[in-house]
């Protein structure tokens, strides 16, 4: 949910009347202070139809629709180089293309904020600035044709830097028919859901070569990943755990069953996709695909906060005979279904650009940033490599359920094991302890403990029957009936197993998972072994197992 201090303005743009295309309704949804719900009207005229259609010539963006299509009775015909010599000096950047982009920024600034919108706008970033605090801006696109438009880009005059790279502003897009947010605490580390699927799915694509390159490609991404997050330390404390777990091109069965068997906050899936009426088509196999609502399913109802997708068009709606579908995009129906944040790409991107942005992208999140600040920052990142002319810095779009206050992970000081419902100022945590020394325990740090032979575990037991990685106890959050619910459990994955205990007796577990409750006694590797009970620090003491 939305913190409470959060200074957002949320815009809305909709066509005026149905009957005419070009013109537009622009309001404010949301502003910081009472004043600010301003309206206005604008016309989308032969200026900026033209400047948009060359930007589309330029860069080679396929199948965009004419956006939208003016007559020229509308405004007198004028000559692009002209609009850029106004609004984009070639002396700001050179080449044509630093100018064809700075024209179009400028003037997708100069169309949104004007009038009384330009008034509410200047106004929030005063109550910002004045706070010490970023502006969150969001903005809400409801006319299918204008969604293509790379408002990412929006700049106020050329030389001044576009709103979308902050940290001023923290910028993303968002929607209001959405389904509400279960009620949800912030996690204390990186669980990455990480999909590599089908590269090219023409028949014959990919071949025994991509086959094997798919294994070290996938290991590739997770140590990018996982050095990202390790190490980074956020003020002084522990660096943020990120775990990841990879799926090579699985079939949607595999995918879903992951999705829900296992807890992650964040889904990455980088592999072939293409727009499609329902959200897109995702290639996970050869003959397998997955459309965007049937995965919009799977992600909301298992917990993922954040969806980020390496495919081209993820960002870009279907079309059907040159008409704009409706909230067809992949980003847009993953947010409808209530998954609270979703980065796609506008159009296709290079690997070596890809890369450069997760990296960014991983960093800023282990450093606990909110997921809009970590994308401006990656996105600065492929602005300065790739420089201010190449469209890779404009290819990332950010959706955000107006619910979503935009971060994952706790604040430090926070970062620990909670209950649910339990108070995050409390510092009693879950444990597991030794019950013939109480004062022995080991805490579930970042909702994690793992028991084994080998000195990396955080609970080392150095018996004979215990394996070297013998056994973890985690938490997973699951949502029933659209309220969020925390539980642990127990897996071993050892030789001999594990024994827990209930009120039905000892049990043996092998290879597997079982529920864990508070006070529930454990021995690893044999009914000899050393007697722990996983409960909360400083409970009681509970009587030894018959």
């Amino acid at each position: 949910m939305p913190l409470s201090d959060d200074l957002t303005l949320c815009i809305a743009i909709d066509r005026l009347t149905e009957a005419d295309s070009t013109h537009y309704a622009i309001w404010v949804l949301e502003s910081p202070f009472p004043g600010g719900y301003a309206h206005h009207d604008r016309l989308w005229d032969s200026q900026m139809a033209q400047i948009w259609e060359s930007w589309q010539q330029f860069f080679a963006l396929r199948g965009l629709p004419q956006v939208p299509h003016v007559p020229s009775a509308y405004v007198p015909q004028f000559h692009l180089d002209d609009l850029l010599d106004r609004v984009a000096p070639a002396a700001e950047v050179g080449g044509y293309t630093g100018r064809l982009m700075q024209g179009l920024g400028v003037s997708l600034w100069e169309w949104l904020f004007d009038g009384p919108i330009r008034q509410t706008l200047e106004r929030s970033l005063g109550m910002a600035i004045g706070q010490n605090r970023p502006l969150k801006l969001r903005l809400e696109i409801r006319p299918p044709e204008l969604i293509s438009l790379p408002w990412e880009i929006m700049q106020p005059q050329p030389g001044c830097p576009a709103l979308s790279l902050g940290p001023q502003v923290l910028f993303s897009r968002t929607a209001s028919a959405v389904e509400p947010l279960p009620e949800a605490e912030l996690d204390t580390s990186l669980r990455i859901l990480l999909v590599l699927g089908q590269d090219d799915p023409s028949p014959g694509g990919g071949g025994a070569d991509q086959v094997l390159q798919l294994p070290q490609e996938a290991e590739a991404l997770k140590q990018l990943l996982e050095l990202s997050a390790s190490r980074l330390s956020y003020q002084g404390a522990s660096p943020v755990v990120c775990q990841v777990q990879t799926l090579l091109e699985p079939d949607a069965k595999t995918l879903l069953t992951a999705l829900e068997t296992n807890y992650f906050n964040v889904f990455f899936y980088a592999g072939h996709g293409v727009p499609a009426p329902d959200g897109g088509l995702l290639f996970l196999r050869q003959g397998g695909s997955l459309s965007g609502t049937e995965l919009a399913q799977g992600l909301a109802r298992n917990g993922i906060r954040l969806a980020v997708f390496n495919t081209c068009w993820g960002a870009q709606p279907d079309l059907q005979q040159q008409q704009v579908i409706p909230r067809s995009s992949l980003a847009e129906v993953l947010l409808h279904h209530g998954v609270p944040a979703v980065l796609a790409m506008r159009d296709s991107i290079a690997d070596e650009e890809a890369l450069s942005f997760i990296q960014v992208l991983a960093r800023g999140l282990a450093e606990r940033q909110p997921v809009a600040q970590a994308v401006a920052l990656a996105r600065q990142h492929l602005l300065t490599a790739y420089r201010f002319n190449h469209p890779a810095w404009s290819l990332p779009v950010l959706y955000q359920h107006p619910q979503f206050g935009g971060h994952l992970l706790r604040e430090a000081a926070l970062a620990v094991t909670q209950l649910p419902g339990q108070d995050l100022r409390t510092t009693q945590a879950v444990v597991l302890r030794c019950l013939a020394t109480p004062t022995r325990l080991w805490r579930l740090y970042d909702g994690y403990l793992r028991v084994g032979r080998l000195p990396d575990n955080d609970l080392v037991i150095l018996e004979p029957w215990v394996s070297g990685q013998h056994a973890e106890i985690f938490c997973r959050t699951q949502f029933e009936n659209g309220v969020q619910e925390t539980y642990y459990y127990l897996r071993d994955r050892s030789r001999y197993g594990s024994y827990y205990f209930d009120s039905h007796g000892w049990h043996h577990v092998h290879r597997a998972e079982v529920p864990l409750a508070l006070g529930t006694a454990i021995r690893f590797g044999s009914t000899e072994g050393e007697l722990m009970e996983f409960t909360l620090e400083g409970s009681p003491k509970s009587p030894p197992p018959c």
